[in-house]
């Protein structure tokens, strides 16, 4: 879906500086307020990481499903181009907070980036784009289908992930995570954008990205390098639950 998606739309310069812009000003301030909440707490790594990856990350297939159906080619267009820009970055910043600086490895972290089936199938989806090359009809066809069929079984993957006995423990944590990635972020995304005077399309399409629970994927990276998981399990099932609830409300408010 990303490919299909990418390689066949018209992207703009222009398009590519505003969603840079958007994603810096919004990321730079909430990473900013994390890294001073871990001063003034001494919070370690192994549960900062939690934090980060609660605020930063998304889910991307619960985002796809409503672009596709709200927004439609344009909307999927500046998704795509997001997602292009900001999974490579959430994934960085997610493992510089749960590694110690002791135990940083460079060459892990790109090599972990560059295997990741969503970046890749941006680039490869971008470059298409830019060789001015055509997809034949029958291949384009059989890859929107594909794509079409990857949505529900990303959703059934969503559900199938979560974890609601996490929810019993450090509730207070777990309740301000989520507050502050289903309503703080969006909210946060909303003001950016209309100090950036963006359209109207840009900017709905910017404030549901920012209202998506986090990315279960999460829990995988946090136990791959020692991370808190279970706080982990809990704060994606709590907010995968509570985005049931937040995003019709964001929907409301944008759409």
């Amino acid at each position: 879906m990303l490919f299909a998606n990418l390689a066949t739309a018209t992207i703009h310069l222009d398009l590519i500086k505003t969603i840079i812009t958007v994603l810096a000003l919004v990321l730079t301030i909430a990473c900013s307020v994390l890294y001073l909440i871990r001063f003034v707490q001494k919070t370690a790594s192994a549960r900062f990481g939690v934090y980060m990856q609660g605020t930063v990350r998304f889910n991307t297939y619960i985002g796809l499903a409503i672009v596709a159906a709200l927004f439609s080619q344009q909307g999927m267009t500046i998704l795509a181009i997001t997602l292009a820009l900001c999974i490579p970055l959430v994934n960085i910043l997610s493992v510089l907070a749960l590694t110690s600086q002791d135990n940083m490895d460079a060459k892990s972290i790109i090599l972990s980036l560059l295997k990741n089936p969503l970046i890749m199938a941006c680039v490869i989806g971008i470059a298409f784009n830019c060789s001015g090359l055509h997809l034949w009809a029958g291949l384009g066809d059989l890859i929107k289908q594909l794509g079409v069929c990857s949505l529900p079984l990303g959703l059934l993957c969503v559900g199938a992930a979560l974890q609601f006995t996490e929810l019993k423990k450090e509730l207070w944590v777990l309740f301000l995570n989520t507050f502050a990635r289903l309503l703080i972020m969006p909210a946060l995304a909303y003001l950016v954008c209309r100090f950036l005077h963006l359209t109207q399309l840009e900017t709905q399409v910017m404030v549901v990205f920012f209202a998506l629970p986090t990315a279960s994927a999460s829990y995988i990276l946090t136990k791959v390098l020692r991370g808190d998981h279970q706080l982990m399990a809990g704060v994606i099932s709590l907010q995968t639950l509570c985005s049931a609830f937040t995003l019709p409300i964001v929907l409301l408010w944008v759409v």
